[in-house]
């Protein structure tokens, strides 16, 4: 059993760092796109200065900063979780059992909780592009949520199939 083990090894933690470094890789994908709606809102706040733009703007930069906060703190992390992980399955695989399958359960319920809200969002935005007449904050607002929310709805299915993935993995260990 012992050899089986430590053939497998190294295959569980090449596992383990592809799925963070791909975590790592869609956190990229939130600063870059978190950073440009950021700087597209200043540029339709203080250059196009409409109403339907200011709308749009709003909900980029809203959402925007959310995507920049996460981003950043999932790339930060992912290297030490990484190594982290790695090291519990060559020297504590029970940690593995104790701390990072019940860390990813609630990281998996959370995704439930980001889904229905982007939801939510995505149904607001299109009761204010629908309300509201054209050129209007209002409507503005509501293309802006309705582009933000989906970009991280998608962003977050991904995230949440590839959680779903390593989870299995993990619970696979025991």
């Amino acid at each position: 059993m012992l050899s089986y083990k430590k053939y497998r090894q190294p295959f569980i933690m090449e596992s383990v760092t592809q799925y963070f470094m791909a975590e790592k890789k869609e956190s990229v994908y939130f600063v870059v796109i978190g950073f440009l709606m950021c700087i597209l809102s200043l540029f339709y706040l203080f250059i196009k200065k409409e109403p339907y733009y200011n709308g749009i703007s709003y909900a980029f930069v809203s959402i925007g900063l959310i995507q920049l906060v996460v981003g950043i703190s999932i790339f930060l992390r992912s290297d030490i979780d990484n190594v982290r992980v790695n090291y519990s399955i060559q020297k504590d695989l029970i940690a593995i059992k104790k701390e990072e399958i019940p860390r990813m359960k609630t990281v998996m319920n959370n995704f439930v909780i980001y889904r229905w809200v982007e939801i939510a969002l995505i149904v607001i935005s299109l009761f204010l592009i629908f309300f509201f007449a054209s050129k209007t904050i209002g409507k503005g607002i509501g293309i802006g949520l309705l582009i933000q929310s989906s970009i991280m709805l998608l962003l977050d299915y991904f995230a949440e199939q590839r959680g779903k993935i390593y989870l299995d993995f993990l619970s696979s260990l025991f």
